[in-house]
């Protein structure tokens, strides 16, 4: 197994972090009127987009080489087709904006527009990141268990095998 697949669950956290909290700040700066929080919201757009297409390709690599079936695959199918789906919608959704920025369409209502679309994008990654706890906790999909056999067998008798003190 390559060393690729534990890149996987350390990168997804943050497209979810980047692109929730980019979110809230694109719908503040628009409810508000600040500006801060759009740019805010248009920074973390772009870097959350940016994590997303790493967490795509790392989950790809991961996921390769998989001969499962039954559920385990299923469950493997659900979460590969929510996060291309995530991968196009924030894709899009940034090239909006940015298309916006470059454009100066910045009236009231290109802005709901590019934000009802990054809303879209966050409701899909976080039926992504469901579906990917789902493989996780439900199926144990890149769970590693390593049982010590000596040292449960020394706990299990009362025996602490570092602090045996020959008297």
């Amino acid at each position: 197994m390559s060393e690729l697949v534990y890149l996987h669950p350390m990168i997804v956290h943050f497209p979810i972090a980047l692109l929730i909290i980019g979110f809230l700040s694109d719908l503040a700066g628009l409810v508000l009127k600040r500006q801060f929080f759009s740019s805010a919201g248009l920074f973390l757009l772009i870097l959350g987009t940016i994590s997303l297409v790493a967490a795509y390709l790392s989950g790809n690599a991961a996921g390769e080489g998989l001969a499962e079936e039954g559920p385990l695959k299923r469950a493997l199918d659900f979460h590969e087709g929510a996060a291309e789906l995530t991968l196009w919608i924030m894709l899009f959704a940034a090239i909006f904006r940015l298309g916006m920025l470059v454009m100066k369409k910045t009236t009231t209502g290109w802005r709901w527009i590019a934000v009802g679309l990054f809303f879209l994008g966050v409701l899909s990654v976080a039926r992504t990141g469901y579906y990917g706890g789902r493989l996780v906790f439900n199926h144990a999909a890149g769970v590693q268990i390593a049982i010590d056999t000596e040292a449960e067998a020394s706990s299990e008798s009362g025996i602490n095998s570092s602090s045996t003190n020959p008297q």
